[in-house]
């Protein structure tokens, strides 16, 4: 085969190879795109989109009966974020110490503290640098139904708050 046709074969085939990779790299959702991000979240609830104090994105969304947020991070002026955390707070139980350490303990998604106000805080961090496909990102809005709905079995006693922070700094850290 003459060298050309090799170098013609060659740059045909890594066009195949390539172009349903760059289809499928537009189609992953990243937390610098947060109309897509409420688009998914809209598919479990009432959601609006809203921007924060520092400029930053954020949704309040309604989930079966629960308020919650989705807070935008690693922005630069507020856009092109990196990551995004859900949000939730609510009234502390009782015995909050014993709740939170057994919430800790059993549960893999969402980690559970009491913030300077006395409030349950239940909160999700999710890494979209680079993007995830829709279906990832929509499996991860339903583990979030599922961490909300464990929330109202574990504190049965308390009200969800529409209240949501401001990341300011929060996050900035590992």
């Amino acid at each position: 085969m003459p060298r050309s046709s090799i170098v013609i074969c060659a740059a045909f085939a890594l066009c195949l190879l390539t172009a349903p990779l760059s289809a499928v790299a537009q189609n992953l959702v990243m937390a610098d795109n947060p109309d897509k991000v409420l688009e998914i979240a809209r598919g479990f609830g009432s959601a609006e989109l809203e921007s924060a104090s520092d400029g930053s994105p954020r949704i309040r969304g309604r989930m079966e009966g629960t308020n919650y947020s989705v807070l935008f991070y690693g922005c630069e002026d507020g856009k092109d974020c990196t990551t995004i955390q859900f949000w939730m707070y609510t009234n502390a139980p009782q015995n909050p110490l014993l709740a939170l350490n057994n919430w800790n303990r059993d549960r893999r998604f969402g980690k559970a503290y009491i913030d300077a106000d006395g409030d349950v805080v239940i909160e999700m961090d999710v890494n979209l640098l680079g993007g995830v496909s829709p279906k990832n990102l929509d499996d991860t809005f339903d583990w979030w139904r599922i961490v909300l709905e464990r929330a109202g079995e574990e504190f049965p006693d308390s009200q969800s708050s529409p209240v949501t922070p401001t990341p300011g700094t929060l996050g900035k850290t590992l």
